[in-house]
């Protein structure tokens, strides 16, 4: 059934009326006649073939984990999705930025206004990880619609840090970098407009990347905007960041964001003994890939907004 109809006669004139306006039966028609053509255009794109991107692992909705489970409000859903029986990322347990979709699994974004939907496809990102043979845990805490650099803003209470409870996990990808500095996985999604991975990614004590833009397909990941959108590998270690970047890299025929993409294998370039190095936390690497390791010895002093 068509999702887009015309106003009769009388809905018309009652529009006007909310609108202090009286019209005519020339003006009615003269509305009407004008309107058939854009209602006839959305008719003709509901009945255009909408193929969907085949879900291609199993997996539960999951549930909410509380307590001790959830000692840092750093999970929102719990369900494990295995991925194929080989791969690069087999072994590697993932969680998922609660702003990536896992079809059948509910994401909220953080904001109490999407409270309840279920995605019914999974992200771009979400097959090539399964795919490399990756195991997804479910997904964790983002920020109100992700607009934070805090960890205090999501409908379901603040995310602490691992280091020190109390203290902010910084944003907006929070429940990320929690997850990976408690050792629940050895891998997260993140998501960067203005720090969103970085930022945690330095309060908490782990590896962040902010990919060139385009770089990984955001195709299934809720937006900001299309110019600011990045997604990316928050992990334990570079040699996991540069292995789950390896996976996630590359065009995916869907993303508007990506143009002439150029990826590499960035395990290649771990090579050699870095630790005396005296170059910056913050480099570009070949890719103009953003890293943002954590300090030695760094502890966030920033408290976290305990919830009410």
């Amino acid at each position: 059934m068509a999702s887009a109809k015309l106003p009769t006669p009388d809905e018309l004139r009652a529009v006007g009326r909310q609108l202090g306006l009286t019209l005519s039966d020339d003006d009615v028609r003269f509305f009407l006649d004008t309107m058939g053509g854009n209602v006839a255009a959305y008719h003709a794109i509901e009945a255009m073939a909408d193929p969907m991107p085949p879900v291609k692992y199993p997996r539960t909705p999951g549930y909410r984990p509380q307590g001790a489970e959830n000692k840092y409000n750093a999970w929102y859903y719990k369900s494990e999705v295995q991925g194929a029986s080989s791969g690069k990322l087999k072994g590697k347990r993932i969680a998922l930025k609660d702003n990536v979709c896992l079809a059948g699994v509910p994401m909220m974004n953080g904001a109490s206004s999407l409270e309840g939907y279920v995605p019914d496809v999974d992200a771009t990102i979400v097959t090539r990880i399964l795919d490399a043979g990756g195991t997804i845990l479910g997904k964790v805490h983002c920020e109100y619609f992700c607009f934070s650099g805090g960890s205090h803003t999501r409908s379901a209470g603040p995310v602490h840090n691992p280091r020190k409870m109390g203290y902010s996990a910084g944003g907006s990808s929070s429940g990320s970098a929690a997850v990976v500095v408690a050792g629940d996985v050895e891998m997260a999604i993140g998501g960067d407009q203005g720090g969103s991975i970085r930022i945690p990614a330095a309060y908490c004590g782990v590896y962040g990347m902010k990919p060139t833009h385009g770089l990984v397909p955001y195709t299934g990941v809720f937006p900001i905007e299309n110019t600011l959108d990045h997604t990316g590998p928050m992990t334990a270690t570079v040699a996991d960041n540069a292995l789950l970047l390896e996976v996630l890299a590359g065009p995916d025929g869907l993303d508007p964001r990506q143009v002439n993409v150029k990826t590499a294998a960035y395990t290649n370039a771990l090579t050699g003994d870095v630790s005396a190095s005296s170059a910056p936390r913050s480099t570009r690497c070949r890719s103009r890939c953003i890293w943002s390791a954590p300090p030695s010895g760094h502890r966030s002093r920033s408290r976290a907004r305990r919830g009410r």
